[in-house]
């Protein structure tokens, strides 16, 4: 998830997910499966995009266990947003 205050930085930061494989889940939240090499080229590909004084981005790794573990409450997610990949997740 980021918070990133240019628009063509964080339009650019989006792109970056989603090719990195990332399904987007609300606007500036991201969520996917990935091996630890595409994580940390992720990483350094975002660390170099962004003003590391004005805009913040965390990544949280977990595992598939914890990740069904989540608990989602209300309307968790934007609908348009999630795919039946990413729902499936959640049972």
């Amino acid at each position: 998830m980021y918070d990133i205050q240019k628009n063509k930085t964080r339009t650019r930061a989006a792109k970056i997910c989603l090719q990195s494989g990332l399904y987007r889940v609300q606007y500036s939240v991201f969520l996917g499966v990935m091996e630890k090499n595409e994580f940390d080229s992720l990483h350094l590909q975002l660390e170099e995009l962004i003003d590391e004084e004005k805009d913040s981005i965390y990544m949280f790794p977990m595992s598939k266990d914890e990740l069904k573990q989540t608990v989602l409450l209300g309307q968790a997610f934007d609908k348009d947003f999630v795919t039946d990949e990413v729902r499936s997740l959640f049972f």
